[in-house]
């Protein structure tokens, strides 16, 4: 009975020994709360540009900016301009949570 009890502390202590390491974190990476500002078009070109045109292609862009593309493609030539990412429509983010 005294050993079952002891085993029983053990595992429970270790169990809140590690639910303490993982609260002590912060949360990961881009899930602060904090906005994180997109990219300027400058940055998106150093990173995207392959050909250094100065434009972005379909072919060329990457992750969530490619789904967005044709939206953000204002006159429909297939190259995003510093000027259409300027009047570019706004992601209004995440709908609020309902209470």
């Amino acid at each position: 009975m005294k050993i079952t009890w002891i085993k029983s502390l053990a595992v429970m202590t270790t169990f809140f020994a590690i639910n303490l390491c993982f609260a002590q974190q912060g949360p990961p990476p881009g899930q602060d709360g904090e906005k994180k500002n997109p990219p300027s078009f400058k940055e998106l070109l150093v990173k995207m540009d392959a050909n250094k045109d100065g434009q972005l292609s379909k072919i060329e862009v990457k992750g969530p900016l490619s789904e967005k593309f044709e939206k953000f493609d204002a006159n429909k030539d297939g190259f995003l301009t510093e000027e259409e990412m300027k009047n570019a429509p706004k992601s209004q983010g995440p709908p609020p949570s309902k209470n």
